[in-house]
């Protein structure tokens, strides 16, 4: 029984729709590094996604593409932290080399190390950053993508807008076809 139910959920899970907040929707490089919000009706009630993008995971277990944008994501997500851990022990690196003595000291040579470690953690978090937001929208992207009614609008959009005769100036009949672009 409980196999059957398992069937019976998969093509639902994967045949449902993920729509990014409008917020979340808008975000380009190098954008805040906030949680995604996201559903998966045609309301507005919208979930967290999580950090790390973990609460969407289930809903695209099934398509490659999207897991390995999200794992690309998760990647980033965790350099983040890394890269905040690194600024944040730098800065009090530095303030306990100030006031380690009885006379305040601001440039030893551990003192230019933290501020260098510092400087370049923030340069990093740049890179970090840049494209961060984009691994997130390409998982849903790719998800809705590869949903059978986005490959259907696909064929669609493929399809000729016109169809007729015509004769070429030989004089032989010609099929002629016309695609418009949309």
């Amino acid at each position: 029984m409980a196999a059957f139910v398992a069937q019976a959920q998969q093509p639902l899970r994967q045949s449902v729709v993920i729509r990014l907040s409008p917020e979340d929707q808008d975000r380009g490089q190098n954008g805040v590094q906030n949680n995604f919000f996201f559903t998966t009706g045609s309301g507005s009630d919208y979930q967290n996604a999580g950090f790390f993008g973990q609460r969407l995971r289930p809903y695209l277990a099934d398509d490659q593409e999207a897991i390995a944008n999200l794992d690309h994501y998760r990647r980033q997500k965790w350099m983040y932290l890394g890269e905040r851990a690194l600024f944040v022990s730098s800065v009090a690196l530095y303030g306990q080399q100030v006031l380690a003595g009885d006379k305040q000291q601001y440039f030893n040579n551990t003192q230019k190390a933290a501020i260098g470690i510092a400087a370049v953690s923030l340069l990093s978090n740049v890179f970090i950053t840049r494209n961060t937001n984009q691994h997130m929208q390409r998982a849903v992207q790719a998800h809705n993508g590869n949903l059978p009614s986005a490959r259907r609008a696909m064929l669609q959009r493929l399809a000729p807008t016109g169809v007729g005769l015509g004769a070429a100036s030989t004089g032989q009949p010609q099929l002629a076809l016309r695609w418009s672009l949309r």
